[in-house]
């Protein structure tokens, strides 16, 4: 099953600006829409539907950087035949709009302003009490120096700014503080030596992921355990934005913690 959904996401990847229905992709994969969609959310965490706009969404932001197609331009060119529903989307995945993104990338500018975490509203939540979760990533050795980041999202797929992060230097314990809810810890393994290359340049060596993680005040949860590993072809391309988490202060941060240097990770 694994080949047939590889050969869907080649199709994804080949025919993203076409209108490619449910029905198409898995006739790809020669099985039945339905039988096919369990089978891609098994293997890949998420469904084709999803998969693919992360695909035009990737492929978008390579426009806005390396072309200057207008963004009305861009929307049609990764399939999408509204620019509003365009914008949108691309705004909620990267948390910067088309545009923005476009104009902080090129002018090499640092996050939007302010320190967020410093008030009531900065939490995603409006919720100021924060749960500590502990945990350790395994790395196998690349052979040269790497930086790791950690992040807690809302959602499977790694999109928008992480409610925690932090920095390793290499494999080891990390902390991360994080409102109560359900969150997904993920990690991506970047060479040292892209740096100092421009973050949304920068690609990950490694990826890591955690099982969804469900935080309470005053429960102990057990310490998330992760492995980072190579990319596959089943893995989504990763959407975090951003130049401007690369000096960003996370609301995970602990007080007096230096600023947070984050990659724009692009994936495959």
């Amino acid at each position: 099953m694994q080949i047939a959904v590889e050969r869907a996401i080649a199709t994804m990847w080949d025919r993203y600006e076409e209108p490619l229905s449910l029905d198409e992709i898995a006739n790809t994969a020669i099985l039945s829409k339905f039988y096919f969609s369990r089978v891609f959310r098994t293997l890949t965490g998420t469904s084709p539907g999803r998969f693919l706009s992360a695909v035009r969404l990737h492929q978008a932001k390579t426009m806005l950087l390396e072309t200057d197609l207008s963004v009305t331009e861009i929307s049609y060119r990764v399939g999408y035949n509204s620019l509003g529903t365009f914008t949108s989307r691309f705004t909620r995945s990267v948390s910067l709009s088309p545009a923005r993104y476009r104009a902080l990338a090129r002018a090499g500018l640092p996050e939007r302003g302010g320190q967020p975490g410093t008030g009531p509203a900065a939490h995603p939540d409006g919720v100021r009490r924060t749960c500590a979760v502990h945990g350790t990533i395994q790395s196998p050795d690349t052979g040269q120096p790497v930086r790791i980041y950690i992040g807690a999202f809302r959602e499977p797929i790694v999109q928008g700014s992480p409610v925690a992060c932090q920095i390793l230097d290499g494999p080891g314990p990390f902390t991360l503080r994080v409102p109560e809810g359900i969150w997904f810890v993920r990690a991506a393994v970047v060479a040292a030596s892209d740096f100092p290359a421009p973050p949304w340049e920068r690609r990950p060596l490694l990826v890591a992921s955690g099982p969804e993680l469900c935080v309470r005040h005053g429960h102990e949860n057990a310490p998330v355990r992760l492995a980072a590993r190579r990319l596959t072809p089943l893995d989504l391309p990763i959407l975090l934005a951003l130049p401007e988490l690369d000096s960003l202060r996370l609301p995970g941060q602990a007080p007096g913690a230096a600023p947070v240097r984050l990659p724009a990770l692009t994936g495959a």
